[in-house]
């Protein structure tokens, strides 16, 4: 499940839920109010490397022959 923001509109408190996708919005843990709305909030997914196109990560490699044993 994910962990999701939300800011109370009439006090202003910031807190994290842990919550399901269909599960119904939660109330402020200081006012009880149900005026929350959700925040935008940075993740911490980052590429790391050389990059997927700088390493041709996804060109596919040429076939070579092969020599023939007998």
């Amino acid at each position: 499940m994910p962990i999701y923001e939300y800011k109370c509109k009439k006090c202003k408190h910031v807190q994290e839920v842990l919550q399901g996708y269909d599960e119904p919005p939660p109330k402020c843990d200081r006012c009880d109010s149900n005026q929350l709305s959700r925040l935008i909030s940075r993740t911490s997914f980052a590429l790391k490397g050389n990059g997927w196109y700088k390493d041709h990560y996804g060109l596919q490699k040429p076939k070579t022959e092969s020599k023939d044993a007998g």
